[in-house]
């Protein structure tokens, strides 16, 4: 490690334009000894000096280095930035703070990086710097106590993956979205770039943890709900509560685990952002992606399957992490998910279009809902399970041991006539916390106004449609008088 008056006279000039020299004032030399770590060439300018170290117990190195060389203490102090890239110190806070959390600015700009240098005791060529056998180790170790932290978390399992994407994926979204199969969402076309490179949503992620959380509840048998026209049926992952939050509250304990062990940036997804999650997942391993487009697993060791019904989640990480090995399919020449969509959605192996899912209809969907797709809804008023109810691999699925994804007001079997009278005050009081609220009471209500009119014909039916026939919702009105005629009226 050279000292600061040797390094070059660029080197010179970009520290005093970056107004470090401060920070520089109070010591003449900078001494950085790595002890069994993974060497970097060189430290990025925009993270402090413990992002720039994957070793965990550093600080302990450092105090061990400093008693060799005869000091009471190192001569930079180690203190861990453990916070999440996206919780990262930002614009909320005041500009001095901002800059106290950083060591110098920006300087990885520059074409002349290489100001501190981190060299093993054997190494002062000025060639790269090769990982030695203890960092690989240390890392591999590492993976193990994720796992061991994801499975006391509640994750069935958990898998990692280098932050790349097939080569042709970005094309393979572009001719989805080109042929319109995202119907009103929007958002999908407005951030397809960045689904494709995940270095937008976090510069420097060099792998992706991905994890599973099973969902299937202790609930009535889904194929009796849909068997039975007065009964509405719920998707079965929404009868609890809402996993967005269930899901990015482990995974960003999962995360802040990881960063106390070692030095890290961090970012954790769950739906809240532009990642395509069954890539990443597949390509780590998690599972394969079935015809339906979905993430099929089975656990590892075992002949039993875990199926589709799991939730997933990321965690983004700067580390360079041992990667897993994707998994194989097992679907063979089984189509009973496409054959078994009420809509036809499954147009092709791994093709849907969103414009006919039921899922997309009922949730997504903020419009009338197709006439001609109507009668196919059947008593579906949230969501639809049909593609994995028929999969081979569902007859093995686990049920979920989490309270939070139990049963909430009876929306397992509940009536249709029973949900169609809720008043908006009754849909936010009985839907707070899960995610069926989000679609609000307007959608709530179109949704059982067709289940109704694809319901058998009663009276009690036809007198729960005329008491909205009325209804301040132009949207909610249309369904309803569709379905009178439906029931003949």
């Amino acid at each position: 490690m050279r000292p600061l008056h040797e390094t070059d006279a660029c080197a010179g000039k970009i520290f005093v334009e970056s107004s470090v020299q401060k920070f520089f004032g109070s010591c003449q030399t900078i001494k950085i000894k790595m002890i069994q770590a993974y060497f970097r060439n060189y430290i990025r300018f925009d993270q402090g000096v413990s992002r720039a170290f994957y070793r965990s117990g550093m600080a302990q190195g450092f105090q061990n280095s400093a008693n060799q060389c005869g000091l009471s203490a190192p001569q930079i102090p180690f203190q861990p930035d453990n916070q999440p890239r996206h919780e990262s110190p930002g614009l909320s806070q005041p500009r001095a703070q901002r800059q106290r959390s950083r060591l110098i600015g920006k300087l990885h700009t520059c074409d002349e990086v290489f100001i501190i240098r981190a060299m093993s005791e054997i190494e002062h060529s000025g060639h790269p710097v090769q990982r030695d056998a203890n960092a690989h180790a240390s890392l591999a170790a590492l993976v193990v106590a994720i796992r061991q932290w994801a499975a006391e978390l509640g994750f069935s399992a958990l898998t990692i993956g280098k932050a790349e994407l097939r080569p042709d994926a970005g094309e393979r979204l572009r001719g989805w979205l080109d042929a319109g199969c995202h119907g009103d969402m929007h958002y999908m076309a407005r951030h397809a770039f960045v689904r494709t490179h995940p270095a937008e949503l976090m510069p420097n992620v060099s792998r992706v943890i991905s994890a599973r959380m099973h969902y299937w509840p202790d609930a009535a048998p889904a194929t009796e709900v849909l068997g039975n026209g007065a009964l509405a049926y719920v998707s079965r992952y929404a009868l609890g509560r809402d996993y967005h939050k269930i899901v990015r509250t482990r995974l960003q304990k999962l995360a802040e685990r990881i960063t106390q062990a070692v030095p890290a940036s961090t970012r954790v997804f769950v739906d809240s952002a532009p990642v395509l999650e069954k890539e990443f997942a597949q390509r780590s391993g998690l599972g394969w992606r079935g015809k339906h487009t979905l993430l099929v697993a089975r656990d590892p060791g075992s002949p039993v399957s875990s199926g589709s019904c799991f939730f997933i989640g990321e965690i983004f990480i700067d580390l360079p992490l041992p990667v897993d090995a994707p998994v194989s399919s097992h679907c063979g020449r089984c189509t009973a998910c496409l054959t078994a969509c009420p809509t036809g959605a499954i147009v092709a192996p791994y093709r849907l279009d969103a414009r006919r899912c039921i899922s997309y209809l009922t949730i997504e969907h903020s419009g009338p809902i197709p006439e001609l797709l109507r009668p196919h809804i059947g008593n579906r008023i949230y969501g639809c399970d049909d593609c994995q109810l028929v999969c081979r691999w569902h007859r093995y699925v686990p049920q979920s041991v989490e309270k939070d994804f139990a049963v909430r007001n009876g929306l397992d079997r509940a009536c249709l006539v029973s949900l169609f009278a809720w008043s908006e005050a009754e849909f936010l009081q009985r839907t707070a916390g899960s995610p069926i609220r989000r679609i609000g009471h307007e959608r709530w209500l179109r949704n059982i106004a067709v289940a109704l009119g694809n319901a058998p014909h009663s009276p009690e039916r036809v007198a729960a449609l005329r008491a909205r026939e009325e209804d301040s919702s132009a949207l909610v009105r249309e369904h309803v008088h569709w379905a009178l005629r439906r029931q003949g009226v």
